[in-house]
């Protein structure tokens, strides 16, 4: 193992000794320096060419190598800041110079403007190395699906409201700024949104109703002075386009509610909103587990446990129809097709089986089938060694959740939502890697 060597080597350093992960990824950064064109386009996109260049921005190496330290080390771009002056093993892996370092708002800017697509391409690329040493093999699979939250409190129609009433009046005083009566009012409403937010929360079911009507009234007139401050095109002020665009969600939110706690009416939840903030949080219900606010994500993991493949969906789709694309990314991407397949039985469909075989895979193990199915296996034994695999798959899942704060995404936005995600399947690859070279 050509990388097994070079890592001893790096080891001579005693500092590389106490930080694996890091000498890892230095060493196939080295040896495949393509990684930085892959991230390249995302990072200088919107920069203008300068001869001169900027002294106070950094590569687009070193932004790669700080994103990959900063989620190894799970630090908050603040904690990265001071890294980069105070840790000797961050200014050797960063390839600062002396006294280099730079502010955790222009590590934010830079980091978070690679995508996902490019992520995953460095992925694609380091498990085709650790495919390439003997590591990974591809032989087998095990598929599951897991809910990270979005960074939202529990939606309530109540909560939801009041989040639409404080952010309207916060965009309108932005614009009518120079009017003190107006901005009173705005302050005024406020607080009675906020002492009916407090009643309603501490008051009987069969009050709601009667407390409701006034605070969709001040949502109402909230609604009415943002169409006219939207029309009225007197002053270019940054807040308009903001308001312009918060409209409808107001609108679709008072509907809702109104619909629902004045006319006592279901709504459906695809109609639904779950967050004024994070407007693509979707609602994930699993059997009778808690009802939990984020995304859907996908993980197929290969017999070293390293993760194969992954995907973010947006609503909540069904396991059934999720199996089949994973395994045809995994053939398409190592050009190769697994001879074992594990999944639990929220997976398992006829067509799933007829599926599989066609693609050539020998064992078909789903851990729940029904009595008309049956598991497509060579032997028993190998039946209840992929149904015993199987459940190590919930342990990858959690090892990925907690060791990479991936629990609850922080990041703003569908898009850095599923950055994040890609950065910590990143991050846990290299540690995997990292395991198995030193077992």
């Amino acid at each position: 193992m050509k990388l097994y060597n070079e890592l001893k080597l790096r080891f001579d350093t005693p500092i590389w000794g106490l930080h694996p992960e890091l000498a890892l990824f230095d060493i196939l950064l080295d040896k495949n320096p393509h990684f930085v064109k892959l991230v390249s386009h995302d990072v200088l996109s919107g920069i203008k060419d300068s001869n001169f260049g900027r002294k106070d921005s950094p590569t687009v190496e070193q932004v790669l190598r700080a994103a990959i330290y900063k989620e190894i080390k799970r630090l908050t771009y603040r904690e990265l800041e001071v890294d980069m002056y105070d840790s000797k093993i961050c200014s050797m892996f960063l390839r600062l110079e002396d006294n280099q370092g730079y502010s955790y708002c222009v590590m934010q800017k830079y980091i978070s403007k690679i995508s996902e697509k490019s992520i995953k391409s460095i992925i694609l690329e380091i498990n085709n190395i650790a495919i390439s040493e003997g590591i990974e093999t591809v032989d087998k699979i095990s598929t599951d699906t897991t809910n990270i939250e979005t960074n939202v409190h529990y939606p309530t129609n109540n909560s939801l409201v009041l989040d639409c009433i404080e952010t309207a009046t916060r965009l309108l005083k932005r614009i009518k700024k120079d009017k003190k009566d107006d901005n009173d009012r705005l302050d005024e409403q406020r607080k009675a949104a906020k002492k009916l937010n407090y009643e309603i929360n501490n008051s009987k079911k069969e009050n709601l109703p009667s407390l409701f009507d006034p605070y969709l009234e001040t949502l109402k007139r909230l609604i009415l002075e943002s169409f006219a401050a939207v029309r009225n095109s007197s002053t270019p002020i940054k807040a308009k386009p903001e308001l312009k665009a918060f409209l409808p969600l107001m609108i679709k939110v008072y509907r809702n509610a109104y619909k629902l706690q004045i006319e006592g009416e279901k709504v459906a939840n695809s109609d639904k909103v779950f967050s004024v903030f994070e407007t693509h949080t979707d609602i994930l219900v699993k059997g009778q587990r808690e009802v939990e606010f984020g995304h859907k994500v996908l993980i197929s993991r290969g017999s070293s446990c390293m993760i194969l493949d992954h995907d973010v969906f947006e609503g909540n789709p069904s396991d059934k129809g999720l199996l089949v694309p994973s395994i045809t990314r995994i053939k398409t991407n190592y050009t190769r097709i697994p001879e074992s397949s594990s999944a639990d039985g929220g997976f398992c469909s006829q067509e799933n089986l007829e599926k599989c075989k066609e693609l050539g895979l020998t064992n078909i193990v789903f851990t729940k089938v029904t009595k008309s199915l049956q598991n497509i296996v060579s032997s028993p034994e190998i039946e209840r060694m992929l149904k015993k695999w199987r459940g190590t798959t919930e342990a990858v899942i959690s090892n990925l959740k907690r060791g990479f704060d991936l629990q609850r995404v922080l990041w703003e936005g569908f898009e850095k939502f599923c950055s994040k995600v890609a950065w910590s399947v990143l991050g846990y690859n290299l540690r995997v890697m990292v395991n198995r070279m030193l077992e």
